[in-house]
């Protein structure tokens, strides 16, 4: 089996210096969310970002989300896009709705925008599970997004970057 080293690679780093992100929070579920959020900040903070890089919209609830990020997006000025909002289960299908809607609506914004989407959206059974996730037994997933909002603004700037200009004939025959 080949060797993945052999091959080129391209990677995003670790550093959130010079790069501008945007978090779309809920305000529904704002227990929940606001330690996601806290856990996002801190870890943009610790990679370099200062707080004129990271602009943060809040929206009524999850359902929201999608277009608040589109339109973030859409102005050009960030990296990435970190989407936070948390969707507990009820006892009616609402739930599946609007998770599948939230979801649907991340991906294609990202995909409308060419800007890097994390969807930090938590979608649990119960409360126990929801703060779990925002950072008691299970880690905080917004410190999680965070992370890969970083890597994703970092790996899109370098897959953007222009190639390096191919050599001519006449320049390989100077060797």
């Amino acid at each position: 089996m080949p060797e993945p080293s052999r091959f080129g690679q391209v990677r995003g780093e670790l550093t959130a210096q010079g790069l501008h992100f945007a978090i779309v929070v809920s305000r529904f579920n704002s227990f929940i969310t606001e330690r996601l959020l806290a856990g996002a900040l801190d870890v943009l903070e610790r990679a370099g970002a200062t707080s004129a890089e990271i602009d943060v919209a809040r929206v009524p609830g999850s359902f929201e989300i999608p277009i608040a990020a589109k339109k973030m997006a859409a102005a050009g000025r960030y990296g990435a896009v970190i989407c936070i909002g948390c969707i507990l289960q009820g006892e009616t299908q609402h739930f599946e709705y609007i998770s599948t809607e939230v979801a649907r609506g991340v991906q294609l914004a990202q995909l409308d925008t060419g800007v890097p989407m994390i969807f930090c959206v938590l979608t649990c059974d119960t409360l126990e599970q929801a703060v779990d996730r925002a950072g008691l037994k299970s880690g905080n997933k917004g410190a999680e997004a965070a992370l890969a909002a970083i890597e994703m603004a970092q790996l899109s700037r370098r897959l953007a970057a222009p190639a390096a200009k191919p050599k001519t004939t006449k320049e390989r025959r100077r060797r």
